[in-house]
C-alpha cells in the first residue's frame, strides 16, 4: 500500500518546524532527509525512523518494523501529534545520522 498524499502532507506539516526537512519519493513511498542525511521514511502511510540511540530513548516503546519485505527495521513513531516531540526527535538524532556517501564521479566515455 502507497503513502496517501494526505499523510505526506500531514506529516510534512507536523515537521514544519524543523529545518532542513525534505523527502525524497521512491516506489511509491518517500525517503525522509534531515538536512542531506537519511533519517528515516514514510511508508505505508507510517512514519519510521532509523533507530539510532537517540530516537530509541525518546521513543521507546516504539515498535521496530521493516518498512517493506527485506528492509532493515525502523522504528514506527507514532506521535504525530505532537510536534514539540517531532522537533526534539530530529534534533537529537541528527548527529548519530551517518552522512551521505560521496557521489562517484562517472568516466567519461
Amino acid at each position: 500500500m502507497a503513502t496517501s498524499e494526505q499523510f505526506l502532507t500531514y506529516v510534512l506539516e507536523q515537521l514544519s518546524d524543523v529545518e532542513g526537512v525534505r523527502t525524497r519519493p521512491m516506489m511509491g513511498e518517500y525517503l525522509l532527509y534531515l538536512r542531506d542525511r537519511l533519517a528515516g521514511g514514510i511508508c505505508d502511510n507510517r512514519l519510521m525512523i532509523k533507530p539510532v540511540s537517540a530516537a530509541r530513548a525518546l521513543l521507546p516503546d516504539a515498535p521496530l518494523e521493516p518498512p517493506y519485505a527485506g528492509a532493515k527495521p525502523m522504528l514506527v513513531a507514532d506521535c504525530l501529534e505532537d510536534r514539540a516531540l517531532l522537533a526534539r526527535l530530529f534534533q537529537e538524532i541528527y548527529d548519530e545520522l551517518p552522512p551521505p556517501k560521496p557521489k562517484k564521479r562517472r568516466k567519461p566515455a
